[in-house]
């Protein structure tokens, strides 16, 4: 299948693997990439789910996607096939490349039985045409540490933080993500190799920053949480000013989590800290003295796009009861397009089609927003992107498609 009379499309060969990153690095700014990150990601590249778009010998698109399995509200993994490395040559813009790739991308996703696409996207503009709704907000801070402190709940006294190196704790890590993912819609469950990702620390990346560094929070012996984070050392015309790069953060219990925010707060030297790409409900918004002084920032994580409506809607569980019929458009992927009743509560669910009368219409645009429990209906409803033909439907199944707590994709891809 060619995009034009010049370009075919191919699945990547393992001979083709550097061409094929180096178009990829190239298309995201040419910045540095080490040798480390050129094998990992050729260790971790599913290559019968890679694809390049060839002009004759010329390498001008790439796209792949991983083989993931994602949470959704009430705790199940779904088969979720994790879209990535999508790039086109900018000499080849606007010919189709794009489109082409992910007819194929979503193809072989519906053959393989997997009800749900996520991506991250570099131009959030350009997927909600493919069906890809964003269903998971990200919340990154810098927060003033000579200003702001925290109050800790009781017991956190008797949480141990002590440094270690990063690979030398990675299984203890690895073990408190694992026990982490069923409890909040987003989360994916690590492939063997990706846990070597968080290891990454290829110098021409840092920042002028220091090597990665580690802490771990301990409870009776166990590792109960851990830290990764960098410092960066700074001098003002008042003295010290080094700030604190927050990598990533996971905690098993409150006292836990309040404990290594307690330690990055109070790191020698350091005024600022500095975090990214945490949940915009995280818990250390309610421990700070002053939100004013963290400067507070949202913006999109995670794209979701249903693949299969029926299996996707079903394999996740409901706040309250639901029993609501469908009128979904999907000119991308018309297998899912028509009506689709869904009843399901807190116990499970089922999505089945139906010739009902439909209570609401809306693209799968708007049903990938809102699969995760991170976007209300009936805020898409205001906006225009959501009908209600039944009264009532509306917000009976806004209520029941949130989450008890906002989805997050912390797992980069």
């Amino acid at each position: 299948m060619g995009t034009d009379h010049t370009t075919e499309l191919k699945p990547l060969r393992p001979e083709d693997f550097d061409r094929w990153w180096d178009h990829l690095v190239r298309a995201f700014g040419g910045g540095p990439a080490s040798a480390e990150e050129r094998a990992l990601d050729r260790s971790l590249t599913e290559f019968d789910r890679a694809l390049g778009v060839w002009d004759g010998d010329t390498l001008v698109g790439t796209a792949g996607a991983f083989s993931f399995r994602m949470t959704v509200p009430g705790g199940a993994p779904v088969p979720t096939a994790g879209v990535s490395m999508v790039s086109v040559a900018a000499t080849h813009r606007r010919r189709g490349v794009l489109t082409t790739m992910m007819r194929r991308l979503l193809d072989d996703a519906h053959a393989k039985g997997e009800p749900l696409a996520a991506l991250f996207a570099s131009e959030p503009a350009i997927y909600g045409r493919f069906g890809f709704g964003t269903a998971a907000l990200q919340l990154s801070a810098e927060i003033d540490t000579a200003r702001v402190t925290l109050a800790l709940p009781e017991g956190t006294e008797r949480v141990r933080v002590r440094y270690a190196p990063p690979a030398d704790v990675l299984a203890e890590c690895e073990a408190v993500y694992a026990a982490l993912v069923p409890r909040r819609p987003g989360m994916l469950a690590r492939r063997p190799g990706w846990e070597r990702t968080a290891l990454l620390d290829p110098e021409s990346e840092r920042e002028g920053a220091s090597a990665l560094q580690c802490v771990v929070a301990e409870r009776d012996g166990e590792v109960t949480g851990y830290a990764r984070f960098r410092t960066k050392m700074g001098w003002g015309p008042s003295g010290h000013d080094g700030t604190v790069s927050v990598e990533d953060l996971a905690a098993l219990d409150p006292v836990s989590g309040a404990a290594l925010w307690r330690f990055l707060f109070g790191i020698d030297l350091m005024t600022t800290l500095k975090v990214r790409g945490r949940p915009v409900d995280d818990a250390w918004q309610h421990l700070v003295s002053d939100l004013r002084r963290c400067l507070l920032q949202v913006r999109d994580s995670g794209h979701v796009r249903l693949v299969e409506v029926g299996a996707a809607l079903s394999a996740r569980t409901y706040l309250a009861p639901v029993d609501v019929v469908f009128e979904v458009e999907d000119a991308f992927c018309p297998w899912n397009a028509g009506r689709w009743r869904l009843t399901g509560d807190a116990k499970g669910a089922s999505c089945e089609r139906t010739a009902d009368a439909a209570d609401l219409a809306l693209s799968v645009r708007e049903l990938g927003a809102a699969c995760l429990g991170g976007v209300s209906l009936l805020s898409l409803a205001a906006a225009g992107r959501v009908r209600e033909l039944r009264p009532g439907a509306l917000a009976e199944a806004s209520v029941g498609f949130g989450s008890p707590v906002a989805p997050w994709f912390p797992h980069g891809f």
